[in-house]
């Protein structure tokens, strides 16, 4: 039967969200009802928020998850009742051109939850990302659910889903950062940050954080930065980054902010055959303009970061390990944990780059 839930909905744009009842309904034949244990606090949402992302509006906010499924769809097989996961947005469905081509982190065709969430009065929610996990209970397709280790701690392992995965994955999937590398990050931070973490666990010699908070660059620090860049400090990153690599430049860069200032910083401190990873999000109107020469005169990669080019059945699993033997911090990214009403407090507190994840925990 449908039940009825709190749910975080934003109604128009850029007005503060309100904790409503919404309506679960019972799953299709592939849905799964998730009772939602932790939520993170992600600029994503945000965004939804303010309509960075569509105009289909009402969303139910909420995407960095963990929970305990709760109920089944008839066909379900890929999870089963009492299941502790993670929840993730990119649902490969094995059949679109890239999933066919062997490179289903690209997958054109993810799969969401064929019946919609709704308000009282039956006006459909749309999930942030197709989760909508700021509710004590959500629905999903089953392959949106990924089973790990129930001694794990949510409102640690639940920030997988988005934006640590994304920084993870920018480092040890898109860069393919390798044991003595260097690598640059510019950004710190959460996503930033897990790259520096990413970059440490992949094995990188040197790990340059670049910021222009002081804060950050302690946090980066605290993840495994070998060496900070303040970049209100410095003249020029650029030759900042080459004084720090032998005058080469980084083997990786990782631009977490997505500005054109920030991607020609990033091409231009890489060494001569280095990566350049894109994993910050740009908004529509912005553009680059560099000479085409200096594109010619490089080798390397310049490469976009979707989610980490993870794929949560691979890396979500092997992650939580690596955190449970001590091997990854993702403990530190849980700056605060807080309720369910908190919600306009942390995206301030983002907003203000106090924290690095605030978590709902319910």
């Amino acid at each position: 039967m449908s039940q009825q839930v709190r749910g975080v909905v934003s109604r128009k744009k850029s007005e503060p969200t309100e904790v409503v009842d919404i309506v679960i309904p019972d799953p299709g034949p592939r849905d799964v009802v998730v009772d939602i244990t932790a939520c993170g606090v992600c600029h994503t949402d945000l965004a939804y928020r303010d309509g960075g992302i569509n105009d289909e509006y009402p969303f139910l906010l909420g995407h960095e998850a963990a929970g305990r499924v709760e109920a089944i769809g008839t066909e379900v097989t890929h999870v089963g009742v009492g299941d502790f996961v993670v929840l993730n947005w990119r649902a490969v469905c094995g059949q679109c051109r890239a999933c066919r081509r062997g490179r289903p982190w690209y997958c054109f065709d993810t799969f969401n939850a064929s019946v919609p969430m709704t308000l009282t009065d039956g006006t459909e929610l749309t999930p942030a990302l197709g989760i909508g996990a700021f509710a004590d209970k959500t629905l999903v397709h089953e392959l949106q659910c990924t089973r790990v280790d129930p001694d794990a701690d949510p409102a640690v392992v639940g920030l997988l889903g988005c934006g640590v995965m994304a920084g993870l994955g920018a480092a040890m999937n898109t860069g393919q950062v390798v044991r003595g590398d260097s690598v640059a990050v510019i950004g710190c931070g959460g996503v930033g940050d897990a790259a520096v973490a990413g970059a440490r666990l992949a094995g990188a010699t040197r790990i340059i954080a670049i910021d222009r908070d002081p804060a950050k660059l302690d946090w980066a620090t605290d993840l495994g930065a070998t060496h900070t860049i303040d970049a209100s400090q410095v003249q020029d990153v650029v030759t900042a980054v080459q004084e720090l690599t032998d005058g080469n430049g980084a083997d990786v860069v990782i631009d977490a902010v997505g500005r054109p200032e920030t991607y020609e910083t990033a091409f231009y401190a890489r060494d001569l055959a280095g990566v350049v990873v894109l994993v910050g999000v740009p908004t529509p109107e912005m553009r680059l303009e560099l000479p085409l020469l200096d594109f010619f005169s490089r080798g390397g990669a310049l490469k976009s970061s979707w989610y980490g080019d993870c794929l949560p059945e691979r890396d979500f699993p092997m992650l939580v390990d690596l955190y449970q033997q001590g091997r990854l911090p993702l403990e530190k990214f849980v700056t605060e944990r807080i309720g369910l009403t908190d919600i306009e407090e942390a995206f301030e507190a983002m907003e203000a780059g106090t924290v690095l994840r605030s978590v709902v925990e319910l």
